[in-house]
């Protein structure tokens, strides 16, 4: 099911849950990080549907919906994409930790009948934390582990993410500038690396 920009601004919350409950979420989390501008917020809703991911964590000194600029930025798509307001994007990594660790604990007691080889497959599985950041250690983003489950981590748009959540990234992916200006947006950034994530699991 597709829905148009007027369909979507129209659709009740209500009937929001369900139609995002039939769509096929990627393994694909994002994290945003004392994100100032509500366009930019509604923006990556956009783009978070599109990709398809599975939640987005609003974190730190940022707007949530149902800001009115959000929501028209968003054009309704913060209806049908999973969020959740936390303290800190340190605060969204633990809760995603701690959710996926029991998501690996029920799939290995489900699938206790499977060959050793596959629980061990479970076992050793784990969130690759990627951090969107121009910084001395960053590498190119075509060059990041891919490796699903994904959290991407974006930050404000004068500091970019901060030094203390750059310390809980397992990496951090810059994109290469050619010309004079230092940096993208950063939904323009976001979606570059997102969808070269969302190629590289599906090719």
């Amino acid at each position: 099911m597709k829905l148009n920009a007027q369909q979507l601004r129209n659709l009740e919350e209500k009937k929001a849950l369900g139609t995002s409950k039939v769509v096929k979420r990627n393994p694909i989390f994002f994290i945003l990080e004392n994100i100032y501008d509500t366009y930019n917020i509604g923006g990556l809703f956009r783009l978070a549907d599109a990709i398809s991911v599975e939640k987005i964590y609003l974190c730190g000194e940022m707007e949530i919906p149902p800001n009115h600029k959000i929501k028209k930025a968003s054009i309704g798509t913060y209806k049908v994409v999973d969020w959740e307001y936390k303290r800190s994007a340190e605060a969204a990594i633990a809760d995603l930790n701690l959710k996926f660790k029991i998501k690996n604990e029920k799939l290995q007691i489900k699938n206790q009948n499977l060959s050793n080889i596959t629980i061990k497959q479970y076992s050793k599985s784990k969130l690759n934390i990627i951090a969107v950041e121009q910084h001395k250690t960053a590498i190119p983003y075509s060059n990041a582990n891919d490796a699903l489950p994904v959290v991407l981590i974006f930050g404000n748009e004068t500091y970019g993410v901060s030094p203390e959540t750059l310390a809980l990234a397992d990496q951090i992916v810059e994109i290469p500038m050619f010309g004079i200006n230092k940096s993208l947006n950063v939904i323009v950034s976001a979606a570059i690396v997102s969808y070269w994530i969302i190629h590289s699991f599906r090719r």
